[in-house]
Order: structure tokens, then C-alpha cells, then sequence
């Protein structure tokens, strides 16, 4: 009888352990949280972009990928990047070759803030191997690293918030005049961050929309240490496998996008 007893007590304990790999992904509330954990999986994330603008579920399924989500922003109507976006070494989306922004009077004047928006890295360097970074894209790369994949996005989320020194908000005798992006307003978000050596995404849904701030907030409650975003609202997609299918369009399609990211 104790050893049925204890046989019964060891399934329940195993039935009810999560066992986390390199991909961890938890839902509450609205808010879907993935960690990336461990040194291969940092070989294994790549940022694309696409000719022609695609869904999420199209980049997905093209790569084959463990895991998808939309990256850099970018012009619906021309159908060109206003996100540096590099692959295997090479750049590939360069916003400096985007008339939406030259041939715009108020882009043009801020084109230094909307080019050094931060962005996320990942560099391979001699004697520490891969690592990521979100820095503001004008940053330098360390002696002994490349750069393999980066994609740039913005604002920075956390320690600071940079609205402002970014450009996606102007001010005028103190006052805001001009918002983009939708940063102060409650919407659907991408962001992605680190802790330690781990990285974090956040997929915040339209059951559960921020505005820049209150991310701000809640990625500080999280304990990490530095967040930045990419785009969101409507853009705000992520495909797991075959299990998880996120979209912030009411017919389930999603929107068509420009860049992602990628884990094969």
C-alpha cells in the first residue's frame, strides 16, 4: 500500500513540473513572456526582412522557425524599412535610403535622432563568444567583436525611456506636439529585453494594451536590466511552432510586415 501511495505521489509531483528549455514561454493576464535561455540559442537568432511585406505566420513558416516575431518599423506605403536591419554581417534594411523620411521636412530635421534609435544586437567576439546588446545604433562595437544581427526599433524602454531623444515624441515650450508610433497611448507592444545573460520578450496583447510608461513600469517589476521596443500596435505578431499564433488584427490574419526576428 505505501509503495501505491508513493508511486501516485511521485506522478502528481512530475505531472505538475515545468520543465523550461531553451525557449520558455508563459501567459498571464493578456502578456505573453518568452526567455531565451543558454549559449547555443544565441547562434540560433537571426533578423530578416522581406522583399514584399508578409505576415508573421508567412516569415514563420518560410525559415522553418522555432519561434517568430515582428522586428523593425517600416512604411506601409512604399514598402521600405525606417529600421536598420542586419543579417549574417551584411546590412540589409538602411532607412537613410527611404524617401518616406528624406523627402518628409520634420523626419529630415530629426533624421540624427530616427537613425541612432536604439536597437538590438547581437555581436561574436574573440574571447567572450556571443552576446547581445541594445545600445542606440550610432554606438560603437567593441575591439575583437562583429556585429551578425542586429535590428534597430526604439524607444528605449528601461533604465531610461527615451521618447524624446528619439523622436517619437516633439516637444514645443514643453508641450508635446507631435506623437509617433503611438508611445503614449495604450496599444499592443513588442519588446525585448535582458536579465543577467537571458532574453526576454514580452508580447503584450490587445487584452492587456500599454502605453510606453506603463512598460516602462513594468519591465522594472520584472527586475530587468535594460528593454527596448520594436514595433507595435497592429504590427505586434508572434508564431511558436504550431502552437501559439499571436496577431493584433481582428480577423486573425495579421498585418503585413517588413522584419523579424527569427530562432531556427
Amino acid at each position: 500500500m505505501k509503495k501505491i501511495l508513493f508511486l501516485l505521489f511521485s506522478i502528481i509531483i512530475l505531472t505538475n513540473t515545468v520543465y523550461a528549455g531553451p525557449i520558455d514561454i508563459t501567459y498571464n493576464d493578456g502578456i505573453y513572456h518568452i526567455v531565451l535561455t543558454g549559449e547555443k540559442i544565441k547562434k540560433r537568432i537571426k533578423f530578416v526582412s522581406s522583399e514584399s511585406l508578409i505576415t508573421n505566420k508567412e516569415a514563420h513558416q518560410r525559415a522553418k522557425a522555432k519561434l517568430t516575431i515582428n522586428a523593425g518599423y517600416f512604411d506601409p506605403e512604399n514598402q521600405k524599412s525606417m529600421s536598420y536591419i542586419v543579417t549574417d554581417r551584411a546590412t540589409m534594411e538602411d532607412p537613410q535610403v527611404n524617401e518616406a523620411i528624406l523627402y518628409n521636412p520634420v523626419l529630415r530635421r530629426n533624421m540624427d535622432k530616427i537613425l541612432n534609435r536604439t536597437e538590438f544586437r547581437i555581436l561574436e567576439c574573440d574571447r567572450t563568444g556571443y552576446r547581445y546588446e541594445i545600445v542606440p545604433h550610432k554606438s560603437s562595437i567593441d575591439f575583437g567583436c562583429a556585429l551578425i544581427t542586429s535590428a534597430q526599433g526604439g524607444p528605449l524602454v528601461y533604465p531610461q525611456l527615451r521618447l524624446e531623444e528619439e523622436f517619437f515624441i516633439e516637444k514645443k515650450d514643453g508641450e508635446i506636439v507631435r506623437e509617433s508610433c503611438s508611445v503614449l497611448h495604450k496599444t499592443a507592444r513588442t519588446i525585448i529585453g535582458l536579465k543577467g545573460e537571458d532574453l526576454h520578450i514580452l508580447i503584450i496583447t490587445d487584452k492587456h494594451p500599454m502605453d510606453m510608461y506603463e512598460v516602462h513600469d513594468y519591465v522594472k517589476s520584472l527586475g530587468w536590466d535594460r528593454a527596448m521596443a520594436f514595433d507595435g500596435g497592429s504590427s505586434t505578431s508572434m508564431n511558436y511552432l504550431n502552437k501559439y499564433n499571436v496577431t493584433s488584427i481582428g480577423d486573425g490574419a495579421g498585418r503585413s510586415l517588413k522584419s523579424f526576428m527569427i530562432v531556427r
